[in-house]
């Protein structure tokens, strides 16, 4: 399937990289107090006096993080940490307070709960923007946002801040800008919502920001049954299960065995599928009206979709997670076995079972554990601790300076650093091109899927061109015109990674206006990849002839015929 132009590919790693690391002379990482004075900011230069008696300041001292946002330490926080299980009214609590308030900001880890929650408010009359890295949705008026928590805005004013599921503090990938917003958020009052495992860290943090922290405990509002039994035979199954699994081909291999029974029909939710059509397979699967009455998906369904999901399946107890097949954590067994029984659904009391019986006891006893205590919170330096140390060095190789950065970082004990290791392959591939170090701290904290080839071709080629003439046009890198519904599953890879480099180009786009200007070309290409996966997961799903068609709106191959690639043209 001709999908796109995507360019030479390069290797992950830059050799012209690899040599300027070698080249770069480090020295002790210490300024004087003259020094700071002309690259930090007096009220920052305030706070690093107050916390470090030394005439000198080591960049890499990062003990102190809370340090890093001056305006919140001026205000006396009232921190509300609302914390119990899945489907138990914490973050409804917490939405209360801020629909009430006369501003203020939910930070979520989804674009999906972004979207939410911002239509959730303008629906009840508080006008609320939508702010995410692909997506800005701005009300006139609005004093109101909702933020996926990378976005969350550190320097204005609020009344109330929610940040949701602020366990995920502790993910090794994204727990720092959950630390960023829960130390950096300017707010009256600041409401944590997530589980209880947090709980201590969280206490321990906050101690040194001078704050007020109030706990509240919550029950699940509707019960959840561990089943005794597994599932048997998949004749079983029934209208309103969820099949977990957690490989792409495990998802389709699951929908085509359930369908080939001839009683049901499945929506899928994976976490490659874009948000839009994730959305809409939720949809389909709780419109009673819908043939979909089964889901089949991946721990995508953990946070972020409302699901009338009446029992939970797992089809393994085992997750690849990057690095090795292991078995499920307790706090990962709980939150997916959560989502069954939402209050308020049609399916008032939640199941949960396995399909083989050797996979039950560990999923009863992870059900009757508490959740392991969160240790340790993400950290990662700020650009501008960066730009400093770069500047000592003397070089704007990327790769070299967070590389040696990071060695050298000094960390209490309630502190992780980030996993940098995607990080550290772009820093590589941009080495390589005549940027600016802003520009290239842009492209590594870009979400490029790293280890999907196609994405990867795409972020060099944007790396490329915009080293080359500053100015970024689709065009040169994307065909119009060429998509087509997939036919295999290799094909229909091959159209999510489309989708993701699309979405790379809108996330640029955002950031460096003028040099990526062809943003809402790259929405509507996205758009309709969305649509022809959507296609595709309909046409890949066996319907008996009088069974009525379930993909409703527009016709994306109509779409494809009314595209103007005139919008292409300069």
């Amino acid at each position: 399937m001709a999908v796109a132009v995507l360019l030479r590919q390069r290797a992950l790693s830059s050799p012209h990289a690899a040599s300027s690391c070698r080249n770069v002379v480090y020295t002790s990482g210490l300024f004087s107090n003259s020094d700071l004075h002309s690259m930090v900011n007096s009220t920052n230069l305030r706070f690093w006096r107050t916390y470090h008696n030394s005439a000198k300041f080591d960049l890499t001292d990062l003990t102190h993080p809370h340090i890093w946002y001056p305006k919140a330490r001026e205000k006396k926080r009232n921190v509300f940490l609302h914390v119990g299980p899945t489907n138990s009214g914490k973050t409804y609590s917490a939405l209360k307070r801020l629909e009430a308030s006369s501003s203020g900001v939910y930070c979520g880890p989804l674009r999906l709960l972004a979207r939410e929650i911002a239509q959730r408010l303008n629906k009840v009359n508080v006008p609320c923007n939508l702010i995410t890295g692909q997506e800005r949705d701005e009300i006139e008026g609005a004093k109101h946002s909702s933020v996926t928590v990378e976005m969350a805005d550190v320097t204005t004013d609020y009344q109330c801040a929610v940040i949701d599921e602020i366990q995920m503090v502790g993910c090794k990938s994204r727990g720092y800008s959950f630390t960023r917003a829960l130390l950096g958020l300017c707010s009256d009052e600041l409401h944590v919502c997530g589980d209880p495992a947090a709980v201590p860290l969280i206490q321990r943090i906050l101690e040194a920001t001078g704050d007020v922290v109030t706990v509240q405990y919550y029950e699940r509002l509707s019960p959840l049954v561990p089943l005794k039994s597994p599932l048997g035979s998949f004749s079983n199954i029934k209208a309103g299960d969820c099949l977990v699994t957690f490989s792409r081909r495990g998802i389709y291999t699951l929908k085509k065995r359930i369908e080939r029974e001839g009683k049901h029909l499945c929506s899928v939710v994976y976490g490659s599928l874009p948000p839009e059509t994730r959305t809409k397979q939720a949809t389909m699967f709780n419109d009673d009206t819908s043939d979909l009455d089964v889901l089949v998906a991946s721990d995508a369904i953990g946070m972020g979709l409302n699901l009338n999901i009446s029992r939970i399946i797992f089809s393994t107890m085992m997750k690849f997670d990057g690095f090795c097949n292991r078995e499920l954590t307790v706090a990962e067994i709980k939150q997916i076995a959560g989502r069954a029984g939402r209050y308020g659904s049609k399916f008032p009391v939640g199941e949960v079972t396995c399909v083989d019986a050797e996979d039950l006891p560990l999923l009863h006893s992870s059900l009757k554990s508490a959740s392991p205590i969160i240790e340790r919170a993400g950290l990662f330096p700020t650009f501008d601790l960066l730009s400093l140390y770069s500047r000592l060095h003397g070089t704007d190789f990327f790769h070299p300076v967070l590389e040696r950065f990071l060695e050298k970082a000094k960390l209490s004990p309630d502190y992780f650093i980030a996993d940098c290791e995607d990080m550290l392959k772009v820093a590589a591939i941009v080495d390589d091109f005549p940027l600016g170090l802003y520009d290239k701290y842009l492209f590594c904290i870009s979400p490029v899927d790293i280890r999907d080839d196609i994405s990867v071709q795409g972020l060099v080629q944007f790396a490329e061109n915009y080293a080359r003439k500053g100015i970024v046009r689709l065009k040169e890198i994307f065909t119009p015109g060429t998509l087509q519904v997939p036919k295999t599953d290799n094909q229909l890879k091959e159209l999510e990674s489309v989708h993701k480099v699309l979405e790379l180009y809108v996330w640029l786009s955002f950031r460096m206006d003028d040099s990526f200007p062809d943003r809402e070309v790259a929405a509507s290409q996205k758009s309709i990849c969305s649509m022809l996966i959507e296609e595709y997961l309909e046409r890949s799903g066996w319907r008996p002839q009088g069974r009525r068609k379930f993909l409703r709106g527009p016709q994306p191959q109509k779409l494809l015929q009314e595209y103007d690639e005139s919008q292409l043209v300069n």
